[in-house]
């Protein structure tokens, strides 16, 4: 994001509502679907111009998304993606199968679900009764429309011996900056599962930098129905679908979903908390209409926090540091809405242990999560930088960028006392648009866990003699590198975690080539990742 570049330079069941599976009515799809009482849509356009999706893996079963939208950006909340709600006010039956196999030959289950009205005609499939620990090919169909295949999982059961487990992590991909090879490169390396880290879209217009492509509208969306269009817009990308197509993911958000910088209920331009929690419902609500989530939102926000758990290998907790994080601190007008540098005596309010990045109740249930753990590894995916960047003096002031875990410091140690009971402990982060590999110490010298931040998929890099800088003044910080774009691929096996910078050779060629630029691991029982 802008604003840390800155501190870098400054210091069978649904929950859609209605479906038939393949030990019901299956062999009534086609009624449910097209038969008149289903008030059918019927177009001569491809209704799948979203692309489908797959995520929320149990043991046992997924959630399978798409959108019906044959006009995927037009104008105006009466037609979302086209579909006018007045013609299909309960909705759009929906065939879909799952099967053994991408050609989709062994079909497993068939069944029929609601597209949404009140959701822009999105289908959210909770499926469940299937077998553990395999892949799974899906694909929806609409009278003569078929959707493209997507690939699905299931989990091996909790402490099922499981050998291997291979992850995709991206973040931060703008559309104006340019293209998504990351995620073309991403799908071909056939990851088991991507962890999607925030900023999945963004909220800004550029206006003073050209772009190799322009957002939706050419304004801020403030409201659903231009969130919507920009998630659209986003989707449309052949890159981005691909992906989708290729893997199940585990996705969290971080600001610029809503607008850059926000915390919790607070507005980075200041804006009145129930005005600004009006906008941000309505950003949670699109975010949910083009994601595979089991939750639904409600009056108060969209639970996305999640936890998964690979048989005896690896459990995941997927964490949500924006929806229920305090205020930062000393926040307050002229020009300390968003991210912006204090100090632990001149700002108190910073190192107030009232203050939580994630929430009390998002805390106790990581706890949990870590405390019980019957797994080898244990991950955090989360959205920013976890380490510590800013600078300790020996009169215990401290110096801190409030967007990040800096900003949160009780916060961070309260949870790094945690993870220090944890079973070989990785955190994942994003946000900061460079690769980094850090210690995360919870006292000077005392290594807890290894934290591995990925770049931006598209999104500019703050200047790399900074990053450096850091690098240089800290000892918990080991490699930054900012001048390149990519993800990262981490893959669990043989008794250690090998973590990979990928990098895209130029974002504004949509031929982009991909290269590895660093490479750690992790060994088992050991503190601390070392080149590899």
């Amino acid at each position: 994001m802008q604003s840390r570049r800155k501190f870098l330079i400054a210091t069978g069941s649904t929950l859609a509502g209605f479906a038939v599976s393949s030990s019901g009515f299956a062999n009534f799809a086609p009624f449910y679907a097209h038969g008149r009482s289903r008030n059918p849509l019927v177009t001569k356009d491809n209704p799948f111009t979203l692309g489908v999706a797959a995520g929320s893996p149990t043991d046992d079963g997924f959630v399978l998304w798409t959108r019906l939208a044959p006009d995927p950006l037009s104008q105006g909340p009466a037609t979302p993606g086209g579909v006018p709600r007045q013609d299909h006010p309960s909705g759009i039956a929906v065939d879909y199968d799952i099967a053994l196999d991408p050609e989709m030959r062994r079909v497993v289950r068939q069944g029929v679900v609601m597209a949404e009205a009140d959701y822009a005609f999105a289908i959210h499939l909770d499926i469940d009764g299937l077998s553990a620990a395999r892949s799974y090919w899906y694909r929806f169909r609409l009278g003569e429309h078929v959707s493209s295949v997507g690939r699905a999982m299931t989990l091996p059961r909790p402490g099922q011996p499981a050998d291997a487990l291979r992850l995709g992590i991206s973040s931060c991909a703008n559309y104006e900056r340019g293209y998504f090879s990351a995620y073309r490169h991403l799908a071909d390396e056939q990851p088991d599962m991507v962890l999607m880290l925030g900023d999945y879209i963004y909220e800004q217009v550029e206006r003073n930098r050209p772009t190799l492509r322009r957002h939706s509208d050419d304004v801020v969306p403030t409201t659903l129905d231009f969130y919507r269009r920009r998630y659209a817009q986003y989707r449309l990308d052949a890159d981005l679908q691909r992906l989708h197509a290729t893997a199940p993911t585990l996705v969290t958000w971080d600001d610029h979903e809503v607008e850059n910088d926000y915390a919790g209920e607070w507005s980075e331009n200041f804006m009145a908390p129930s005005d600004f929690l009006r906008r941000r419902q309505s950003a949670y609500q699109a975010f949910y209409e083009h994601m595979p989530l089991r939750t639904r939102p409600n009056r108060d926000g969209l639970r996305i926090h999640d936890c998964i758990t690979y048989g005896d290998l690896a459990r995941i907790s997927l964490l949500d540091g924006r929806q229920y994080r305090a205020r930062e601190a000393c926040y307050g007008a002229p020009d300390r809405g968003g991210g912006h540098a204090v100090d632990s005596v001149t700002c108190p309010e910073l190192i107030d242990p009232s203050r939580s990045m994630l929430g009390f109740d998002q805390e106790q249930w990581l706890q949990s999560n870590l405390a019980t753990s019957p797994t080898r590894w244990n991950l955090l995916a989360q959205n920013v930088i976890m380490a510590q960047l800013g600078d300790q003096q020996a009169d215990g002031k401290f110096s801190a960028w409030t967007d990040a875990w800096d900003g949160y410091p009780a916060a961070r140690t309260r949870l790094l006392q945690q993870v220090a009971e944890a079973r070989n402990p990785v955190v994942f982060s994003g946000d900061i648009h460079s690769f980094w590999h850090n210690d995360l110490q919870i006292a000077p010298g005392k290594t807890v866990a290894t934290e591995f931040v990925t770049t931006s998929v598209t999104s500019d890099g703050p200047p790399q003699d900074h990053v450096q800088a850091k690098v240089d003044s800290h000892a918990c910080l080991h490699y930054a590198e900012s001048r390149h774009r990519g993800y990262t691929m981490a893959e669990i096996a043989g008794g250690r975690l090998t973590t990979r910078f990928r990098t895209i050779s130029d974002v504004a060629d949509p031929q982009a080539t991909v290269s590895t630029l660093k490479s750690f691991v992790i060994e088992d029982g050991q503190k601390g990742a070392v080149a590899a």
